[in-house]
């Protein structure tokens, strides 16, 4: 009888290794998360011209400036499909650290300056086009944490101009922070964050991320027997507008 108890354990052991080591294996080396986007993805997007704006105008109402001759960034830029916008957070699979990132490059928006001040931006995500690598995630994704079909979309409008100091030359980083409200999950709230941004090509690109703490959004952990999920998370994005 002893005999068989400790064979039983050590067949467990190993099928739990087993597993445990599989799934090491697939989320460290076959197929690890995407890493977070940086300033190599903001310089990609402004290196290419032949991005497009959308050709959805919805929210690209802000009034334009009057033009003047000194600043040819003066106007309205809208957004393109280069642009990334996404999630990122913390997860324990199977007893294995790992992040969920899901991404969409469906983002409608703007942004409105005249002369060296930003005066406003406004963009607005697709929840249900943001996907991952898993499809299982994706399900839970736009159905009980986010459901998409209640809030189909996320915005985020700038509240605070920003006084850029100069016009910017090619290739060269701005840095400033943001302030505005963003909406997620049909709840607003006030969000501070920095920004890096530089034009080239007739392209603006804005690089940055928001921490998110779910419940302030009154958004619901996730996590179950297998896989758990951390209670704040990352948005990040690479935003690339032209001038509409």
């Amino acid at each position: 009888m002893l005999k068989i108890l400790i064979r039983i354990a050590i067949s467990v052991v190993v099928v739990v290794g087993l597993v445990y080591g599989g799934i090491l294996l697939y989320t460290k080396v076959i197929n690890p998360p995407e890493g977070k986007l940086n300033e190599d993805d903001l310089s990609a997007i402004v290196s290419d011209s032949s991005t497009a704006p959308s050709t959805d105008t919805e929210l690209s109402t802000a009034p334009t400036p009057t033009p003047t001759q000194d600043t040819g960034i003066t106007g309205t830029w809208l957004a393109t499909s280069e642009s990334t916008v996404g999630y990122r957070v913390k997860e324990v699979l199977g007893g294995v650290d790992t992040e969920g990132v899901g991404r969409t490059n469906q983002v409608n928006g703007s942004l409105t300056i005249q002369e060296t001040t930003l005066l406003s931006t406004v963009f607005e995500i697709d929840i249900a086009s943001i996907k991952s690598d898993s499809s299982k995630r994706d399900s839970q994704f736009t159905g009980n944490i986010m459901d998409a079909a209640t809030y189909p979309t996320a915005t985020f409008r700038l509240l605070t101009p920003i006084d850029l100091g100069s016009v910017p030359s090619d290739n060269q980083n701005i840095t400033a922070t943001a302030e505005g409200e963003l909406t997620l999950h049909g709840v607003t709230q006030l969000v501070s964050f920095d920004v890096t941004a530089k034009i080239a090509n007739g392209i603006i690109g804005v690089l940055g991320s928001i921490d998110i703490t779910f419940a302030d959004y009154g958004i619901a952990n996730p996590s179950n027997a297998f896989v758990t999920t951390g209670d704040t998370g990352l948005l990040e994005f690479v935003l690339a507008f032209q001038k509409g």
